[in-house]
Formats: C-alpha cells, structure tokens, sequence
C-alpha cells in the first residue's frame, strides 16, 4: 500500500513537472550590440526580470552580436513572428514606424532632462502606440548616447567647412540621410557590421555614433578623430510582435511590460557611465576628441524639420516641454 502510494505520488509530480515544462514559454531576443554594450547588458537584465516576474512561465533567450541579423532585419523577423522581440535604434525604426522619425532629427531635444520628459510622456506613448499599426508592441525607451561624427586619419574635422565632400556612413534611414547632405557631406547609407572594413580601406571616410559604440566596435582604431557635436539623440527601444505578445495572458504582458520599465530605467543609467568610461578609454588609446562649436551645425540642417511635415505636430509638442 505504501509502495502504491508513494508509485502514485511520484506519478503526479512527473505529470505536473511535464505539464510546466510544456506550458513554458520561450521568446527569442535579437540583439546586434556584442556582450558588452550596456544595451545588451539590460536585455539580459530583461530576460531575468521577466523569468523572475512571470515565476518562470516565460523565458527570453537573447541572442547578441547580430547573431539573427543587424536591425532592419529583425525588424522584420519581429513582425513577421520569425523572432519573438528585437532590441533596435529609433533611427532605422522610424523606416518601418515613421513617427518614430520625430525622435530622430538633429538637435530636436534641449539636454537630457528634457528627452526623458518627452519620451516617457504624452509624445512618447503616442508614438509608441502607433507601432501597433506595423504589427509590433514597444516597451519604454532605452539610450543610445548622443551621436557625433568621427572621421578617419588625414581627415579630421573641426569645423562644418570640413565635413564638405566627405563619405559619411549614416544608418539606413531617411532622416539621417538628409542630414548629413544638409551638412555637406555624402551620406553613404550601409549597415553597422560593414562599417569597421569601411573605414579601414577607405570605402567611407567617417561615421556617426556615441562614445560606447565608438569604442566597443573598434571604430577608434581605424577613425581617430571624434568630433564631438552631437548632432543625434535618438532613443532605443526593445519592440515585440505584436500577436505574440497578445496571445500571453495578462498577467504575463503586465509581468513583460514590468520587466521593460525597469530593464529601461537600469540601461539609461549605465549607459550614461559606460559613455563617461568610453570617452576616456578612447582617448588614452590615440583617439582625438575635439568639441566644435555646433551652432552653424544646427543652422545647416534646420531646412530638415520643413521637410517632414506629417511629424510637424509631434515636433511642436517636443518644443512645448520643458
């Protein structure tokens, strides 16, 4: 009788660990940034709030280093349902979401403070409510550091005069085209893994992005000159196909959702340090890093802002923050 009993016991905790490993749920992040990006580092922060909120039920696998493609392909993986969610830069999202693109224009936020108002406030849910309509889901804002050119040996810019007929790489993306043609140079539009061979054999002369990508890309060896006008500050943000996550019950959207704020609120704060760190790390390995006056930058490309007239209403709502 005990022997039935303890056959019977050991019976249903088979069939109930079963049933959990079956009920699991398994979602696959894309990620293009290696290891060490603090974007990458607050995704797998992600990936152990959402195990710990949901006691399990759901796992994320990130996959970094560009394993599943550079972002306008899992872009499309995450609306397709190939891939489950995709950490991405605003910039190549505004392709897909176009007002995403408010985010994106030069010199369209006052300072730091500012960004964040207007990102975690009434324009920065509107414009994430409209990923909807591409099939997509986005959680809260991440950083990408503040973007400014940087140029190869030979070619160093100090002024805006400077950057007139160079081959800039620009992200794959309307608005960055044209600010960089607004500046005088050529935007040459190509992904983020052709960049570092690019500029090492001369195919473009420079690039544009922040301190940390600057450094974790290597970019620094082979581009010296940092020019540091910060032109973009455009934010990041982790996006999820949209049927997935609305076939999750809803305590396990509350539980992700939950686990997006914080993972959000913890990237911003260490990408602030890791660009701090990146800056000086840089510059003790030979990199030159000259702080131009941006003002005749900012004349240059204020064309820009006539030229999107669907994002007019967005931009006079950023203006209006304070």
């Amino acid at each position: 009788m005990k022997l039935h009993t303890a056959l019977l016991t050991a019976g249903v905790c088979v069939s109930f660990l079963s049933q959990s490993a079956y009920a699991q749920t398994v979602l696959r992040l894309a990620e293009n940034q290696p290891e060490t990006n603090p974007v990458t580092v607050a995704m797998h922060r992600f990936a152990d709030l959402v195990k710990e909120y949901t006691d399990g039920a759901v796992v994320v696998e990130v996959f970094s280093g560009a394993q599943l493609g550079q972002e306008p392909e899992t872009i499309e993986q995450a609306q397709a349902g190939v891939v489950d969610l995709a950490r991405v830069n605003s910039v190549v999202m505004a392709n897909v979401s176009p007002s995403m693109g408010v985010f994106t224009l030069p010199y369209i936020f006052r300072d730091w403070d500012q960004k964040y108002t207007v990102l975690d406030g009434e324009v920065g849910k509107t414009v994430l409510d409209d990923l909807g309509d591409v099939g997509l889901v986005g959680f809260d804002y991440m950083d990408a550091g503040t973007r400014s050119f940087y140029t190869v040996k030979g070619k160093p810019v100090t002024k805006l005069e400077d950057l007139k007929g160079l081959k800039i790489r620009v992200q794959p993306a309307p608005i960055s085209i044209r600010m960089v043609e607004l500046l005088g140079a050529v935007p040459t539009p190509m992904n983020y893994g052709e960049v570092y061979s690019s500029l090492q054999t001369g195919v473009i002369d420079g690039a544009e992005n922040d301190y940390v990508s600057y450094q974790t890309s290597g970019h620094y060896e082979v581009a010296p000159n940092y020019i540091e006008d910060g032109h973009l500050s455009p934010p990041a943000l982790l996006v999820m196909n949209k049927a997935r996550f609305d076939a999750l019950p809803e305590d396990q959207q509350e539980a992700i959702r939950k686990a997006g704020r914080e993972a959000a609120l913890y990237e911003r704060k260490i990408m602030r340090e890791a660009n701090e760190e990146a800056q000086a790390a840089v510059e003790k390995a030979g990199a030159t890093v000259t702080k131009v006056d941006n003002a005749p930058f900012q004349a240059a490309v204020q064309p820009i802002y006539s030229e999107f007239p669907d994002l007019q209403p967005l931009i006079e709502k950023i203006k209006a923050v304070k």
